[in-house]
């Protein structure tokens, strides 16, 4: 495995550490903490930086069914934190998370770790 595909894999890793905290803390206490967003918000850039490296190491290049599958989960958490950032600014920190909003931040991370299941289960059985 080459050194770009040593690094995405290390911080996507991290990925998943930063969006378990953000959307478990977010799914029991249901609501938009400091906790929430700054996970969130560090989740989606590690997983930018990861899926950049990972693009980069790739002999296959970016147009993959993982690569797809990848690209789609990172844009719904995209979505999400851009979602509880803006129902933070509308009204508050340490509000109420509307029940659209938890039940979707509950489906995206269900998807995106069903893609980082995906991508390991590819490595493996290489």
């Amino acid at each position: 495995m080459n050194l770009f595909l040593r690094l995405g894999t290390s911080i996507v890793i991290l990925a998943l550490a930063s969006y378990s905290i953000a959307i478990i803390t977010e799914q029991r206490k249901k609501i938009i903490s400091k906790t929430v967003l700054w996970f969130l918000t560090l989740g989606v850039l590690l997983d930018i930086t990861a899926t950049t490296f990972m693009i980069f190491g790739s002999s296959k290049g970016g147009f993959t069914i993982h690569g797809f599958i990848g690209y789609s989960s990172l844009a719904a958490m995209f979505i999400d934190a851009v979602l509880i950032w803006r129902q933070k600014s509308k009204t508050g920190i340490n509000s109420t998370v509307p029940k659209g909003l938890h039940l979707y931040s509950r489906y995206a991370y269900v998807w995106w770790v069903l893609a980082f299941i995906t991508g390991g289960l590819l490595v493996a059985l290489r």
